[in-house]
């Protein structure tokens, strides 16, 4: 990838916060697309893709809208929508809890499984772009955007 400057046609910033500013937005924007580009022969979302790692994360154990809500990495997602398609597409199963009828108990299923792992396989090209960087530099970088969070 070429620098921002070049990317963007624009060689001077008001200060260097507000070029890395941009440069965080564009290369956010950068990933999202390349992440979009795997997802898409796969006729998933970042979002939906999202939920499936949530619920894997917790296999065997069932997890609840809220609790997978509070995972999300964009947490404004309609996740009831979200979980509708997961379950039209048979990835996901909803059963209503026994003890509380307005709680529901959502599981992964072996189909959802199965699209992880081969989305995996193919997400794995990604991460190359992160091996330009070195272990201090990957741990400086999670730092520095843990720091931005505040």
């Amino acid at each position: 990838m070429a620098s921002l400057e070049k990317e963007i046609k624009q060689s001077k910033f008001e200060s260097e916060q507000v070029k890395a500013n941009l440069n965080l937005l564009f290369t956010a924007n950068w990933s999202y697309n390349k992440i979009s580009a795997e997802l898409k022969p796969f006729n998933l979302t970042h979002e939906q893709y999202n939920i499936l790692r949530i619920l894997k994360g917790s296999h065997p154990n069932s997890m609840n809208q809220k609790d997978i809500l509070c995972r999300m990495l964009a947490p404004n997602s309609n996740v009831t929508l979200i979980i509708k398609k997961l379950v039209a597409k048979k990835f996901i199963s909803v059963v209503q809890s026994d003890h509380d009828k307005r709680e529901y108990k959502i599981d992964i299923t072996p189909a959802g499984l199965g699209i992880l792992k081969e989305i995996e396989a193919t997400l794995k090209n990604l991460n190359e772009y992160f091996d330009s960087l070195s272990t201090s530099e990957a741990f400086h970088l999670n730092a520095l955007l843990d720091k931005l969070r505040g």
